[in-house]
């Protein structure tokens, strides 16, 4: 069985960061945007509309639960799901084959048989802020407020998404095997730590298998 981490993170968080450095440390695969491409591709659909259904909650309107069974979709609410199913066989698809760090889309729980160590990372939202700024678009000009609205409605749109799925509460601690605070903390300082307590994790895994 592959030894597989999820990351799941709040918007600015540095969580993407974290877990493609995570990923060069162990000398593991990093999956994230490969997978909506591989998702987009299957279903014949943009990645763009991909993206929005599955990581921003496009549909509003549905409530839909993985592996529920409905009586009448609309064309809308089916290729919704279809875009969660595709997601689901990419996902497992790929942690079939190696070792890998698999970044956000609900990993945490489509993984849940294959015991991966699942980790959040969050941030106060001054950090948070700070990280979005650094990496804007040269043409983004928000006020702190406009900002601050746009993190919230992300992480808003990213916990919906997880209930789409499952019955995980998306940031609960009871979910995840590490929460990493990265307020004030340089991401490249933060990833090694948390390899090695990756590593002391799978080993014990092992161990008492």
């Amino acid at each position: 069985m592959s030894n597989i981490i999820t990351v799941s993170r709040e918007f600015g968080s540095g969580g993407r960061e974290l877990g493609k450095r995570l990923a060069d440390e162990l000398g593991v695969a990093y999956f994230d945007k490969e997978i909506l491409e591989a998702i987009a591709e299957q279903t014949n659909t943009s990645e763009w509309y991909a993206q929005e259904v599955l990581e921003r909650g496009m549909l509003p309107g549905y409530t839909l639960h993985f592996g529920h069974s409905f009586s009448y979709y609309s064309p809308v609410a089916q290729q919704a799901v279809n875009l969660m199913v595709a997601e689901r066989k990419v996902i497992k698809e790929l942690a079939e084959k190696q070792d890998c760090v698999i970044v956000g889309r609900g990993a945490n729980k489509i993984l849940e048989k294959e015991e991966p160590f699942n980790i959040f990372i969050y941030a106060d939202m001054e950090s948070k802020m700070a990280r979005c700024r650094e990496r804007a678009p040269e043409d983004e000009h928000l006020t702190d407020r406009e900002l601050t609205k746009k993190i919230r409605q992300v992480d808003a749109a990213r916990a919906k998404t997880q209930e789409m799925i499952s019955d995980f509460k998306w940031g609960d601690k009871r979910w995840y095997h590490l929460c990493v605070n990265t307020s004030g903390l340089p991401i490249p300082e933060t990833a090694p730590l948390v390899a090695e307590y990756a590593k002391h994790w799978f080993e014990r895994k092992e161990r008492y298998r």
